[in-house]
């Protein structure tokens, strides 16, 4: 993963448009916000009249090919994803995310040494970290088998607990009263922050032969390269495991812009604030493939080519329901971005706010909404918010049921008939 950053843009300021996978995965690929598309919560299609990313490049002549995980809906499709070629029809059943990673890997080599007269779109969607959510609690035959691989062999290899480990001072909605795992001593908490460094080690190797593949192949110096998540990971951050939140832990990922030659080599750009958004304007840009007529994101290109260039103003990221919001609802939560502000506000009768000065305070630690000095700026995020959600139609997009909750409520009502 380094060595795609050696040749390339990485941007610090980097948020997902939802802290979730099938609502952030579906962004990514259509640059609309998650309520435009109807994907509320895991396991959901996007909207038929929306275009995604395959279906505007194939339209371009090109080569598209899709391996690994999609989930939108079916984690691992077997009919097809539109406008991709579907490389490897796999099963995570009973598999660690590794043996699966192992396949996307194998499939996109191969494709990567096709012989073609055109050009190619491929996305090579790994799965891990991800096996990390099966040593947080979750009932899986698999989490013994996690723990043996990636056990920490001595204390003394453990990594320190995370800066943020204490929680939120003057917290609003439910962020504090949420908490898992509070069994867990610090010990066990270090020991499950050294699986996660594992588990990338693991992913990073794969990465790195794909990487190979395409420097085999002869078309490194004519590919652009985009390396990005579709959400974080609490891992211990104010004692929390896993997504749904939107301190940066779970809402900021990495999005790396790589073109051998053409991008500027190791650029850390600190300073302008990006989404997964952009990502698919960006691609078309640097391809001179048309966009879709509507795209909520922007190229990259400008601040990458011209840094000194402002950028957005702000980014949002949202949630249905959402753990800051009291559980399960109607309702969404959402997170508005700034260059020196990040404006939270939960679903829910009473809308809790909170507000944190990302300067001085990028753990979030302490929840300053509340005082005199920064009420005008609150203010100016609350207009920002419903300037987007306006701009996005929010108020045509009611919050679809969550399969997964429907699911056991119609198995009761056939019972009872």
């Amino acid at each position: 993963m380094d060595s795609i950053a050696a040749n390339g843009v990485s941007f610090t300021q980097s948020y997902c448009p939802y802290p979730l996978c099938s609502p952030s995965r579906g962004a990514l690929h259509t640059s609309r916000a998650p309520h435009e598309l109807l994907v509320d919560h895991n396991d959901m299609p996007i909207e038929k009249s929306i275009p995604i990313s395959g279906q505007v490049f194939a339209e371009a002549g090109y080569d598209t090919a899709y391996a690994g995980k999609w989930h939108l809906p079916e984690t691992y499709p077997t009919d097809g994803i539109r406008g991709f070629e579907v490389l490897n029809k796999v099963s995570r059943k009973g598999k660690l995310a590794h043996d699966v990673d192992e396949s996307t890997m194998e499939a996109a080599i191969e494709f990567l040494k096709r012989k073609r007269s055109k050009p190619f779109l491929l996305v090579v969607s790994f799965i891990n970290p991800h096996d990390i959510c099966l040593l947080a609690g979750e009932t899986s035959p698999l989490m013994g088998e996690v723990w043996k691989r990636y056990e920490p062999k001595a204390v003394a290899d453990l990594p320190p607990l995370p800066a943020n480990f204490a929680l939120t001072a003057n917290a609003q909605g439910a962020v504090n009263t949420q908490l898992r795992h509070q069994d867990w001593d610090e010990t066990h908490w270090r020991r499950y922050r050294y699986a996660y460094s594992r588990l990338l080690e693991d992913v990073d190797r794969q990465v790195g032969q794909v990487l190979d593949a395409l420097r085999k192949s002869g078309q490194e110096d004519d590919t652009l390269v985009i390396f990005t998540s579709d959400h974080g990971e609490g891992l211990g951050g104010h004692h929390w495991t896993g997504k749904m939140n939107f301190y940066d832990d779970e809402a900021a990922v990495p999005l790396i812009v790589s073109w051998k030659g053409v991008t500027p080599a190791g650029r850390i750009d600190k300073d302008h604030l990006v989404s997964a958004l952009d990502v698919l304007p960006t691609i078309c840009d640097y391809a001179g493939v048309k966009t879709p007529a509507i795209v909520r994101g922007e190229s990259l290109r400008g601040v990458i080519e011209k840094p000194q260039s402002p950028g957005h103003e702000f980014v949002v990221s949202e949630m249905a329901g959402g753990q800051g919001g009291g559980g399960a609802g109607p309702g969404r939560s959402f997170m508005v971005r700034t260059k020196k502000h990040k404006y939270v506000t939960y679903h829910g009768p009473q809308r809790a706010e909170m507000f944190f000065d990302m300067d001085s305070d990028p753990g979030g630690m302490k929840n300053i909404g509340g005082e005199e000095a920064v009420a005008a700026s609150v203010e100016a995020h609350r207009k920002m918010l419903a300037d987007w959600n306006e701009l996005t139609a929010l108020g045509k997009h009611p919050v679809q049921p969550n399969p997964k909750a429907e699911r056991p409520a119609k198995r009761k009502q056939a019972k009872n008939g």
